[in-house]
């Protein structure tokens, strides 16, 4: 890969490789070359700009969960070495509770969730990142309610005049990369179906997706067949019957020795303004920030994965509702 280390064999290689240095071989100090000076990191809960922040709040994660480990699942990705490279990298994190830290004292509990990381990469660096961590499915493991934890969260930070903002659009600062992803078939037909699924026509779900799918969605929640992903998407969406909902990112590929594969990052933006996912209306202005992985079979959409943080949702409405 031309800009790239000659150590890594091609992209996947280097994300997966990458992570492994920085987190299991204590590499933290290699954050100072693998990442740029002023990068902005975007999750749900936040936005950050500069590796120096992404190297702290690394020693801080391992301070509390010292066994961390993360296993990437996939690497999703378009672009070039030439004009860099966007990779949607799909992590199953498990992890021990055994320092004090954001989510407090701690527990000995064992953890097991899933991140993923939009991360593009040129000339051997990371430069722009999007950041989604099932938060629901870490504080549940620590006995905490996501709901509960964002008030608690709140408190924390000094009430809801001084506490840290949930990302928005409004406050976002454009990066490095401006790129949509690309025009393969596969992250166009997920495209559509994500889009028909958010305007209410439901019918797409049997008509698309295998009927013995497997989906895996916030909050460590694993549901089985089309009656599953109806439950999940309708859910969701009731809660916010009259935001806005935009593909932010879109890829498609197909690989040796795998299925045809899509990744979509999409937003949610509007009023928590319907019975859902999120319990009684509160006319707060919600962003939504999710990414979705998919792998397609021969009777259609065969796993989903899909992410948001509760907590960060959570987080706004209580904002809104005291």
């Amino acid at each position: 890969m031309k800009g790239f280390s000659d150590q890594f064999t091609d992209f996947p290689d280097y994300i997966l490789g990458i992570t492994k240095e920085i987190w299991e071989n204590r590499g933290l100090s290699t954050l100072n070359d693998y990442y740029s000076e002023d990068i902005p990191v975007r999750s749900p809960g936040s936005i950050v700009f500069g590796n120096a922040g992404v190297i702290g709040a690394t020693m801080a994660t391992l301070a509390e969960f010292p066994d961390r480990r993360l296993l990437g699942e996939d690497v999703i990705w378009s672009g070039s070495p030439e004009e860099g490279m966007l990779s949607s990298h799909r992590i199953l994190t498990t992890a021990t509770h055994l320092g004090d830290g954001i989510y407090g004292k701690p527990t000995g509990a064992k953890l097991r969730y899933r991140v993923i990381a939009d991360c593009h990469a040129i000339n051997n660096q990371i430069n722009d990142e999007w950041l989604i961590r099932d938060q629901g499915a870490v504080v549940r493991q620590l006995g905490w309610d996501p709901k509960e934890y964002a008030v608690d969260l709140i408190e924390r930070e000094g009430g809801v005049e001084s506490c840290v903002q949930p990302f928005h659009p409004s406050i976002d600062k454009v990066g490095p990369y401006t790129g949509r992803g690309n025009d393969n078939e596969w992250g166009a037909k997920y495209a559509d179906i994500l889009r028909r699924i958010m305007s209410a026509d439901l019918s797409i779900i049997p008509a698309e997706y295998d009927r013995a799918i497997t989906g895996f969605y916030p909050g460590g929640v694993e549901l089985v067949s089309t009656d599953g992903v109806d439950d999940f998407w309708i859910k969701l969406r009731a809660a916010f019957p009259s935001a806005t909902f935009a593909i932010e990112h879109q890829i498609g590929r197909e690989d040796p020795m795998m299925s045809p594969r899509a990744a979509i990052r999409w937003s949610l933006t509007g009023k928590h303004d319907g019975w859902g996912a999120f319990g009684k209306p509160s006319g707060a202005e919600v962003h939504v920030m999710g990414a979705s992985h998919v792998e397609f079979g021969p009777w259609g959409i065969r796993r989903e994965y899909t992410l948001y943080d509760e907590t960060s949702i959570w987080k706004q409405i209580v904002m809104k509702t005291g």
